[in-house]
């Protein structure tokens, strides 16, 4: 069957050296490379959706960094950390 795709000029360009180098046309390198692609979505199962159970709160403490992890055990160290 014939299809007009339109690719991205340096993927194009890539698939070509590909199919230079395999001795292969360059259909042959699409179509093998859809196989493939299709073959392993097959075999990964289908991940089930996780829930998260959140609670209230009040937030961040005023002045926490949450990417400053030093801080942030610091922080917890303190006494009266959870209050």
């Amino acid at each position: 069957m014939r299809t007009t795709v339109r690719l991205n000029d340096q993927l194009l360009a890539e698939v070509r050296q590909v199919a230079v180098r395999t001795r292969r046309t360059l259909t042959a390198v699409i179509e093998d490379a859809l196989r493939e692609m299709l073959a392993r979505q097959q075999r990964q199962p289908r991940r089930s959706r996780i829930r998260l159970t959140t609670v209230g709160g009040r937030g961040v403490l005023r002045g926490v960094d949450l990417d400053d992890t030093a801080s942030l055990l610091d922080l917890l160290d303190r006494p009266n950390a959870a209050d």
